[in-house]
């Protein structure tokens, strides 16, 4: 996705957002249904967790955002990584639920929201920092994602970004579509 020129801190925040979902939906789609749940020790987290875990977090500190708490009372945090989804769609069904309620938060809000007060696990946080909080959060787990599909895949997985030994191509394409755009 080409990179949109903006001012606005909220509109680059869903920008950045929507581009982890991608890369994170890019390697979940590349992992067979035995890989979603494998972990590569006990002290791992599957796919699956992963997966669980970012959905709990988003349902919690997107859910009336504004309003309430970001750490809902009814979440039960450490049950985020036990007992995983057992199949893709259930999977992809909390992945999809969590980002809803995300996107659903964030597309309500304008710049002038930023400075405005929240509070999570009772402390208090500027919008922009809550925001940043979670950028930061959900950036680290959609890493882990694609290092485990990739890590699961092998010589079998198909590059999400410039392929290896590709930046020079990329670059004379890039520099190419620029030529012929102006």
């Amino acid at each position: 996705m080409a990179l949109e020129f903006t001012t606005s801190y909220v509109k680059d925040t869903l920008a950045l957002f929507r581009q982890f979902k991608r890369l994170a939906e890019a390697a979940l789609t590349q992992a067979s249904e035995e890989q979603l749940l494998a972990a590569i020790d006990p002290e791992s987290n599957s796919l699956a967790v992963i997966v669980k875990h970012m959905a709990g977090n988003m349902r919690s500190r997107w859910t009336d955002f504004l309003t309430s708490d970001g750490e809902k009372p009814d979440r039960n945090r450490d049950s985020e990584f036990e007992e995983p989804p057992a199949t893709r769609e259930e999977i992809m069904r909390l992945w999809e639920d969590g980002w809803s309620r995300l996107f659903s938060a964030l597309e309500s809000l304008t710049d002038e929201d930023l400075p405005r007060t929240i509070t999570i696990r009772g402390e208090a946080h500027s919008v922009m920092q809550a925001i940043n909080r979670q950028v930061a959060h959900y950036a680290y787990h959609c890493g882990q994602i694609v290092f485990l599909a990739k890590h699961f895949k092998g010589s079998d997985w198909k590059c999400l970004s410039v392929p290896r030994r590709q930046s020079e191509v990329f670059n004379q394409r890039v520099r190419a579509g620029e030529a012929s755009q102006r």
